[in-house]
């Protein structure tokens, strides 16, 4: 049997997605839509603003529940990551490691 995923164009790609704002997101969205493997890392608490940006489903906001962030992340995966932690700046060494792209957008 024959993984979809592997057939897509981006199907052996394995991207980390820092980005902030939403040319970021939107441009990891498109990887993801081409097959790649998009891992969203966000701090934890608030997470990407995103989440706080309406429209909400139902009028209602809530992290899971704006649809612009829906939009910018769908076919991501998503974890938090608090990087100020030695202990978590070695989980992202190994994220990274394992990667083939990784997309930030951090101001200088």
């Amino acid at each position: 049997m024959v993984d979809n995923v592997s057939q897509q164009a981006l199907g052996s790609v394995k991207v980390l997605d820092l980005t902030q704002g939403i040319s970021g997101p939107y441009s990891t969205r498109i990887l993801a839509g081409f097959g790649a493997e998009v891992i969203k890392i966000e701090k934890p608490g608030d997470g990407h603003p995103a989440r706080r940006t309406g429209p909400f489903l139902g009028d209602e906001p809530g992290p899971e529940r704006s649809g612009l962030f829906l939009y910018l992340n769908s076919n991501k995966k998503g974890i938090t990551l608090n990087l100020r932690s030695s202990a978590r700046v070695r989980i992202f060494k190994d994220l990274v490691s394992d990667a083939n792209v990784v997309v930030e957008n951090f101001s200088c």
